[in-house]
């Protein structure tokens, strides 16, 4: 059976009154308990805090385990020490080691400079009327395939729309016979 230690609800309407309670996990928070070591008044300046520390640690030597809130209120009264993952930066870093020693890595060996390489000769420029030729030349051969495309058409058998559809007349004559 798993058990928590938790609190349980108690007081009037927006004036809560909490016992500290060992239930089993599966009951509801203000359910079936197992056994109620303490209480919790908020209300009251200063919160009264009131847990049997010897029951408290009993339970938790038999697996019991404290609600986040209930462990707040234990670190509060002494019961629990805080855990490290609230502890500062700077009690971590007192507690850590001082200097860690780091293996020397070889220097890798010097490579040798690189020749240079010689700068390739830069190519003249086309003047603007040879790229001009150029472009008269594809034009002139782009015209003579849009005028061989236009012959095929041309001359290949052309079918005309109103043969090619059935008439209202060939399809009531299918449909008499």
């Amino acid at each position: 059976m798993a058990t928590r230690i938790r609190l349980r609800r108690m007081g009037a309407k927006k004036a809560p009154f909490y016992r500290v309670v060992v239930a089993d996990s599966r009951s509801p928070r203000d359910g079936r308990f197992i056994e109620e070591i303490g209480y919790y008044d908020p209300t009251k300046n200063p919160s009264l805090i009131k847990i049997d520390a010897e029951r408290a640690k009993y339970w938790m030597g038999t697996g019991a385990q404290p609600s986040d809130t209930v462990k707040t209120l234990m670190v509060r009264t002494g019961i629990l020490e805080e855990t490290p993952y609230k502890q500062t930066a700077q009690a971590v870093a007192a507690e850590a080691p001082a200097a860690v020693e780091v293996p020397a890595v070889e220097e890798a060996p010097v490579v040798e400079e690189a020749p240079v390489v010689e700068e390739a000769p830069v190519v003249e420029e086309a003047s603007v009327a040879e790229e001009a030729s150029v472009d008269v030349e594809t034009s002139a051969d782009a015209e003579e395939t849009v005028e061989e495309a236009e012959t095929a058409a041309d001359a290949a058998p052309s079918v005309d729309s109103e043969e090619a559809a059935p008439t209202e007349e060939a399809t009531e004559e299918a449909e008499a016979e």
